[in-house]
């Protein structure tokens, strides 16, 4: 998982969603192998997105950095990751967002899609939006990951 922000990233605050989107995979039956907190800049998100996706994990979720601000990167980032986009999922979270009262949600400019055989979300940053997206991607993940693999469910 990578968490985009400056200020936990400079050990500057330390509310973090990490330990809560750990917990929501753990929770769906996923190994979180590890998180990392990168400053709001273009080439440490992609430096992070890269590094996962070379390392064969199966999921990588990225939280903030996806809204309407200067320093928010993290969509611009991500798409120089992704060989194939899935607007369906991230227009799923954005909708879904919106409707639970996540409005960072609503209004993300997050992407989803897949890097080799990585599937990478991008999750605004609130605890609001983060709840409501990885229950949204929890009956979602396994099936992607599942095609990527090579599974057809059948």
């Amino acid at each position: 998982m990578v968490v985009v922000d400056d200020r936990i990233a400079h050990g500057e605050h330390d509310d973090s969603p990490g330990p809560l989107v750990t917990e929501l995979l753990e929770e769906a039956g996923f190994i979180v192998d590890g998180t990392v907190a990168v400053a709001g800049e273009v080439v440490d998100i992609r430096n992070a997105l890269n590094t996962a996706v070379i390392g064969g994990v199966d999921l990588v979720v990225t939280v903030g950095g996806t809204g309407l601000l200067p320093r928010d990167v993290t969509p611009d980032a991500t798409q120089g990751v992704l060989d194939k986009r899935i607007p369906g999922i991230a227009e799923a979270l954005r909708s879904s967002g919106l409707a639970a009262g996540a409005v960072d949600a609503g209004i993300s400019r997050g992407l989803v899609g897949v890097s080799g055989s990585t599937l990478v979300v991008n999750l605004a940053g609130s605890r609001a939006a983060v709840r409501d997206g990885m229950a949204t991607l929890s009956s979602l993940v396994p099936y992607v990951i599942g095609e990527l693999s090579g599974w057809d469910g059948n």
